[in-house]
């Protein structure tokens, strides 16, 4: 008998009485049903889903990179040039911070969204985003700088942003002005009647 056949023989005996699975499609019967989820486990989800649809609109695509010492710019038809130059120049306080350094890029788009409609919802008009520049063009803190430029246009609420001076953190810095919201026009219209008579 050859060492081929003794293998064969040897696993018969082993596998002697082992008889296929019937139940379940050869799966094996662990005893438990398909269970829906738990309340934690829906509350994840709905806390997931939520967090997609605040930053879904902003893109992770190819970006143009903005060149390291190029200052960021960018103002919606309507707003004056001198109320961006006063924002330049730190005329306008700022209301909140967000500092965005030595972070990930998507932890950066997740943080973006919230940040401008809380500062939105608060009536807040001047804010400042801290995100670093690289000296190399394809360094990471200029790859955030230019997703940054990209995604703050694509915010209603934003009118304007631009670099920041270098006693506001420079090149590194976005001021950003935030539209009023109709309840902040609706005081101001309220304070001139008032004023007018």
């Amino acid at each position: 008998m050859n060492q081929t056949a003794r293998d064969d023989l040897d696993f018969q005996a082993l596998m002697g009485d082992v008889r296929p699975l019937t139940r379940g499609r050869g799966r094996a019967d662990t005893g438990r049903g398909a269970r829906s989820p738990s309340e934690a486990q829906l509350a994840r989800r709905e806390s997931a889903e939520a967090e997609l649809e605040g930053h879904g609109f902003l893109s992770d695509d190819f970006v143009d990179l903005v060149p390291p010492f190029d200052p960021l710019a960018y103002r919606r038809d309507g707003i004056q040039e001198g109320v961006v130059e006063r924002l330049r120049h730190g005329g306008y306080a700022a209301q909140a911070r967000l500092h965005l350094l030595r972070r990930p890029l998507e932890e950066c788009r997740r943080s973006l969204p919230p940040f401008i409609h809380e500062a939105y919802a608060h009536d807040l008009r001047s804010v400042l985003i801290v995100h670093g520049r690289s000296q190399a063009i394809d360094g990471a803190p200029n790859v955030l700088r230019s997703y940054l430029a990209k995604w703050l246009r694509e915010f209603p609420e934003v009118q304007a942003y631009v670099s920041a001076q270098p006693a506001d953190g420079g090149l590194g810095a976005t001021w950003v002005m935030l539209r009023k919201s109709e309840r902040a026009r609706a005081a101001n219209r309220e304070r001139q009647q008032k004023r007018r008579g």
